[in-house]
């Protein structure tokens, strides 16, 4: 059990955090390095191996990793591009999920089509972290970026109810088309009702009764959870119930959140996304050699082979997919046409080659039950463990080392009107400062000529206007801006350095008090924070 390996844990986790940095000083995402790590681990000799009870593994790593996908969503862009999103969402997984059932049936001996379903089910969905993850740093048009992490909320719960279904026609042994459809409205519908009910409940008490940060972070935390076991007691979707209740929240986080709250919850939920992320990758690692020696009659090269063939399935059905979710709908309905810009060809290409899966499905392959409901050993267990791992691998590394090289070959370019970010937020700077400009001299014009110090609060304001003004009207000399705002950005850097020594010189003639140096050092660290995401 888990707990009785905890100096493994830790050790794991620290071998998590070294792959991370070493994931950042050669620039390639750490998915990648996570995946590889875990299979490295597994070939340590006497390596001992974790069993994870598959009923907890949905429990304890699905509802935070949706909740926090969903938090980080734009409601406004998600509803703006929802028609491509929901088709691809649903209508990939699914068309996806039926390709691998039938192509996994004639390749695989023995295998079933319900087990091609629960095999669809575990490996179409593709991974929004993984894909975003290779993507930072490279330039991505605002549609592909939207609709990958869109796409990310809505095939996780399609995938998991076909796996869903496909568990029960295994452990049953009875699978009813009909009967099938009516339970997964039922049980999407009211997923979504549970989630939002939730959510209304737990936004009243973060809104007029939670009003510390040491209260807010742990109810967003406990959050996902309750959505999901409630919804799962009355076995409607727990998946959708998140998603719903983690969009609900997100989108009315501002009425709720303070900027200390803001601050913290966003570094708890990074620390809880990356470490939960990459403990599954470490614990399929793990199981690895388990796998392998339990393949149950198959060789090692026909495992390899089987597992290549279905993830070139995998990857060449969803580029053509995309394809066709991009075109189809626009040859059909001249709205589309009208309301929507072509996508080109390079577009599609990119988005369908960022398919890339990662934790869902590993999770959803480790929740397989480990026995049938008769006490049989469950069939073709290990060789399901060992194609997700394979896909995984494959298109992680393979599709996640060379994306951003088609994305460099292919220069692809923004397609519709959207203002670059540095633009946005020069005039959001200005106009916020012109609003307090106009603030001041409405309600503080006498102590602005009575006082210095409040009239130089105005004129930085003033200053910054102007230079704003002349940098948006500079727009045009696009290497000049760049050039000075790399300087400005060095200048204020080794600015922030001096001003740390500055501290630590403070620090050490003990003669301030140790609040106030950490306060300032947290101020130093939020303005750092701000140059370098730019």
């Amino acid at each position: 059990m888990i707990h009785a390996n905890l100096l493994l844990i830790l050790a794991l986790f620290f071998a998590m955090a070294l792959l991370f940095l070493l994931s950042q000083r050669w620039k390639i995402s750490y998915p990648i390095f996570l995946v590889i790590g875990g299979l490295g681990i597994s070939f340590i000799p006497g390596m001992p191996v974790i069993n994870v009870n598959p009923d907890i593994v949905f429990l304890i790593f699905l509802p935070p990793l949706l909740f926090e996908a969903a938090w980080y969503t734009s409601w406004n862009d998600f509803w703006k591009w929802r028609r491509s999103i929901f088709s691809m969402g649903f209508g990939l997984v699914l068309i996806t999920s039926l390709a691998i059932a039938y192509f996994s049936v004639s390749i695989i001996p023995g295998f079933t089509l319900a087990f091609g379903f629960l095999l669809g089910g575990i490996i179409s969905p593709p991974d929004a972290v993984a894909a975003t993850s290779v993507l930072k740093g490279v330039s991505m048009p605002k549609r592909g970026l939207t609709i990958l992490e869109g796409e990310s909320l809505v095939n996780d719960a399609a995938s998991l109810t076909v796996f869903r279904f496909a568990l029960a026609a295994i452990l049953t042994g009875k699978f009813v088309l009909q009967d099938a459809v009516t339970d997964f409205f039922i049980l999407a519908i009211m997923g979504v009702v549970v989630g939002l009910v939730i959510a209304h409940l737990l936004y009243f008490v973060l809104k007029y009764w939670a009003k510390s940060s040491n209260i807010t972070t742990p109810i967003t935390l406990i959050a996902p959870y309750l959505m999901y076991i409630v919804a799962e007691e009355f076995h409607w979707s727990g998946v959708l119930a998140v998603v719903s209740g983690g969009l609900f929240l997100s989108f009315r986080s501002g009425d709720f959140l303070n900027y200390h709250t803001r601050i913290q919850g966003k570094e708890v939920w990074a620390t809880v996304g990356f470490l939960l992320n990459g403990f599954v990758f470490i614990l399929i690692g793990l199981e690895l050699p388990v796998i392998v020696a339990g393949l149950e009659g198959y060789s090692m090269e026909e495992a390899i082979k089987y597992a290549l063939i279905i993830s070139a399935i995998v990857i060449i059905a969803r580029i053509i997919l995309v394809y066709a979710s991009a075109f189809i709908p626009r040859f059909l309905s001249p709205r589309i046409r009208k309301r929507e810009k072509s996508p080109g060809l390079k577009l599609p290409f990119i988005i369908g080659w960022a398919g890339m899966r990662g934790v869902v499905s590993l999770a959803s392959a480790l929740a397989i039950p480990l026995t049938l409901n008769t006490g049989a050993a469950f069939p073709h267990r290990n060789m399901i463990l060992f194609i997700t791992f394979v896909v995984i691998l494959v298109t992680l590394v393979f599709q996640g080392l060379t994306l951003p090289v088609f994305l460099r070959v292919l220069k692809v370019e923004e397609i519709d009107e959207h203002i670059p970010e540095d633009e946005q937020l020069e005039t959001i700077r200005m106009q916020l400062a012109q609003e307090c400009v106009n603030y001041l001299n409405q309600h503080y014009s006498n102590e602005m000529s009575q006082f210095e110090t409040i009239a130089r609060v105005k004129e930085q304001l003033e200053r910054s206007i102007r230079a704003t003004e002349r940098t948006l009207i500079a727009q045009s000399q696009k290497e000049e801006v760049v050039s000075v705002r790399r300087l400005y950005r060095q200048i204020m850097l080794e600015l922030i350095e001096l001003r740390r020594k500055g501290l630590r010189k403070m620090k050490a003639t003990k003669k301030y008090d140790h609040e106030v140096l950490r306060d300032m050092e947290d101020n130093l660290d939020l303005e750092e924070a701000r140059l370098n995401k730019h």
